[in-house]
């Protein structure tokens, strides 16, 4: 261990309780999305929070993309610290953005109360307690090696949650990811603190829709129900396609167990009368279904080419109609993501690997996430490959109530980032054992 590890690991733990405040801080403005409230405000506040540690920073609204309005704008923003000389650059990328509470709660979801070792709300986990890691390591790092060579940059950046259109996907199109500005990304996804996420599995999500006709519920044999004509697609989904989804398995190191197999997800499903408004007090029409709507997410293996996962939903739609009369359907694409997954010996997943290794004292395990995130975009747009998913959190706690996450894996996961920033930044006199 050389001295400046030592510093370094001394620095992070003189600003536990400063990360642990930082954390409360960026949870308690409720970012929830969809809609997308709330993105300039934690903005806002990252931006007094890095330019106090010499970052020049940068606002992005990302106009036009899905979601964006002047009611709920889609900003993002992108902060740099320059070195002493030039070097590589190392980019931390957090989402900003939370999923809905929902219900079962016993803690205010945006009360950020730390309890037993940890802090609660909705977004500790997933992922403002790594954002706020990667925030305090860099701090940290620049204090202890304020001559270092290269640059720092942080982003904090919308809609990870609905596809990051309006964020990573956005930067990385204007050239933020480019491997002529960046030479490492380190997203802080909770895939806890001894594993290297390398990638993750593609996705297809799609929109089938069912046709009827629509007569008096009296007399349904009038009209043709669309609904029913969907529960006969759920019915061979059951006896066919899950059966078929579970036999594909990946050599993908694809964690949980279960995600190593393709995965059918039924995300919504819609038919007949739409839904009144909550103060509506009246009775339903009696009319029969002339539309059903289903939006699937299909998540497939690297192994699986996208086209064969399409063809194989059409071929089942068309046995039904083949087999069923009156059935027609339509078939709309929503969102499509291949798989991806950076190689081990990749400059990133070596200085993380060997800091985890200092922290921790074990090597890291190396696994794939089960659903995507930003790499996707960074990877297919930015075309960087020299990124990976490192951070704070238990995947499982990800879009559950009491959302948690744990203060000591967040102070260990802060450590491995500031080594990790010892390794790739050059630091002069970075083992001499004396304070800056």
């Amino acid at each position: 261990m050389t001295g400046l590890d030592d510093r370094l690991k001394a620095a992070i733990e003189a600003r536990r309780d400063d990360l642990i405040a930082l954390t409360q801080a960026l949870v308690r403005i409720p970012t929830t999305n969809p809609p997308g409230h709330r993105y300039r405000e934690i903005c806002d506040y990252v931006d007094a929070r890095l330019k106090a540690s010499g970052f020049a920073t940068e606002f992005l609204r990302a106009e036009g993309t899905p979601g964006d309005s002047d009611r709920y704008p889609r900003w993002n923003i992108v902060a740099r610290r320059e070195g002493a000389k030039a070097g590589d650059c190392v980019h931390f990328n957090g989402h900003i953005d939370v999923v809905e509470v929902g219900h079962g709660w016993t803690t205010d979801p945006f009360g950020g109360e730390v309890r037993d070792g940890r802090i609660y709300g909705r977004g500790t986990c997933d992922m403002k307690g790594g954002l706020a890691a990667a925030i305090v390591a860099a701090e940290a790092f620049i204090e202890t090696c304020p001559d270092f060579a290269g640059a720092i940059e942080i982003s904090g950046t919308a809609d990870e949650e609905t596809g990051g259109y309006g964020g990573v996907a956005y930067l990385a199109e204007r050239g933020y990811f480019s491997p002529d500005r960046v030479s490492h990304v380190i997203i802080p996804e909770p895939l806890n603190k001894d594993r290297i996420c390398l990638g993750h599995r593609g996705v297809w999500w799609a929109e089938i829709e069912t046709h009827g006709r629509i007569a008096h519920g009296s007399m349904p044999f009038l009209g043709d129900s669309a609904i029913r004509h969907m529960g006969a697609v759920l019915e061979e989904m059951e006896r066919w396609l899950y059966p078929l989804l579970a036999g594909k398995r990946t050599a993908m190191p694809v964690v949980p167990e279960g995600a190593r197999q393709s995965t059918l997800n039924i995300n919504s499903i819609h038919g007949g009368e739409a839904e009144q408004d909550a103060d509506f007090t009246g009775f339903p029409a009696p009319c029969v279904a002339d539309r059903c709507r289903i939006v699937i997410d299909r998540r497939f293996l690297i192994e699986e080419d996208l086209g064969e996962v399409k063809a194989e939903i059409e071929a089942m739609l068309d046995r039904i109609a083949a087999g069923r009369p009156d059935f027609s359907y339509e078939i709309r694409d929503l969102h499509e993501v291949i798989p991806t997954m950076t190689d081990r010996d990749a400059p990133v997943v070596g200085a993380v690997a060997a800091a985890i290794g200092k922290v921790l004292g074990r090597a890291p395990d190396f696994v794939v996430s089960p659903g995507t995130y930003d790499q996707k975009h960074i990877d297919r747009i930015g075309r960087l490959k020299n990124c990976i998913a490192y951070g704070p959190g238990i995947l499982d706690l990800a879009h559950q109530p009491d959302e948690w996450i744990g203060i000591e894996d967040m102070v260990d996961s802060a450590k491995v980032m500031a080594l990790t920033l010892a390794e790739l930044l050059e630091c002069p006199h970075g083992d001499g054992g004396s304070s800056p």
